[in-house]
C-alpha cells in the first residue's frame, strides 16, 4: 500500500473514514489527559478531521501530517479558514490560527518537529496502515516525541480474515508490542461498534470493538 492508493481514494471521494461530526470519544477522554494549554499535538494522517478544529478550541496547537493535498486544501475551505501557504523540506505548510497542517509524508518529518509535540491524536492513522508498516511508523514517529508526550490511540479490533483493510484490525497484544520500547498504551474504553457500521455488516464481519488506548512516554531510548 502506498501514497497513490490514499491519494486516489480522495480523488474519487472515496473517504468514508471521514466523520463529519467529532469523535465522541475525543470529547470524552482527551481531557483527562490534562495537557497544558499552548501544547502542540499531533494528528497524522489527519485528511480533514474535524476533530482538529475541536482540539484548537482547547486552546492547544494542532499539527497535522496529511498526504493528500486535496484533503488539506478541503479542511480549510470548508471550515472557512484562509491558511497562510509556504514550503519548506518537510511539505507544504498551512496555517491557519492555531492549526497548521504539514502536506507530505509523514516519515519526512523529522525529529525536531516530532519532538515540539507533547500530545498526539491517533484516530485513523494506526488502522489505515498494513501490517509490515505499523512497526517503522510507531518507532519513527511515536519514538520521536516530546519526553512527556500523551495521547489517545483508537483503534479497530475484529477478525482479520472476515475482511480486508484497511482498516485494519489492531488487536491488543500488537498493539502493546508497537509501543512497548517507548511508551505505556493502556486501554480505557472498548465498546461494540458493529451495529453502526454497514460497511462492515455488509461484509459479513461478526465482530467489530472499538479500542481507546491512553498513551504516555515510559522511556526516552
Amino acid at each position: 500500500m502506498d501514497a497513490d492508493f490514499w491519494l486516489e481514494r480522495w480523488r474519487e471521494g472515496r473517504t468514508h473514514f471521514h466523520q463529519q461530526r467529532v469523535t465522541p470519544l475525543l470529547q470524552k477522554y482527551w481531557p483527562s489527559l490534562e495537557l497544558p494549554a499552548g501544547s502542540q499535538v499531533l494528528v497524522p494522517l489527519c485528511g480533514k478531521s474535524l476533530d482538529m478544529l475541536w482540539l484548537a478550541a482547547q486552546g492547544l496547537r494542532v499539527l497535522g501530517s496529511e498526504l493528500s493535498q486535496l484533503a488539506v486544501e478541503q479542511f480549510f475551505s470548508e471550515n472557512d479558514l484562509q491558511p497562510a501557504i509556504h514550503q519548506s523540506a518537510l511539505g507544504c505548510h498551512y496555517v491557519a490560527g492555531d492549526i497548521e497542517i504539514i502536506c507530505g509524508d509523514i516519515f519526512h518529518l523529522d525529529a525536531a518537529t516530532l519532538n515540539a509535540c507533547s500530545g498526539v491524536y491517533d484516530r485513523a492513522a494506526l488502522v489505515a496502515l498494513p501490517a509490515a508498516m505499523r512497526a517503522h511508523y510507531v518507532g519513527r514517529v511515536y519514538g520521536q516525541l516530546s519526553d512527556q508526550y500523551r495521547g489517545i490511540l483508537i483503534t479497530l479490533d475484529y477478525p482479520q480474515a472476515e475482511m480486508d483493510g484497511p482498516p485494519f484490525s489492531v488487536q491488543d497484544a500488537e498493539v502493546q508490542t508497537l509501543y512497548a520500547a517507548h511508551s505505556a498504551a493502556k486501554i480505557i474504553d472498548r465498546r461494540d461498534i458493529l451495529d453502526k457500521e454497514p460497511k462492515f455488516l455488509a461484509q459479513g464481519v461478526s465482530r467489530l470493538d472499538t479500542v481507546v488506548y491512553r498513551l504516555q512516554r515510559t522511556s526516552s531510548d
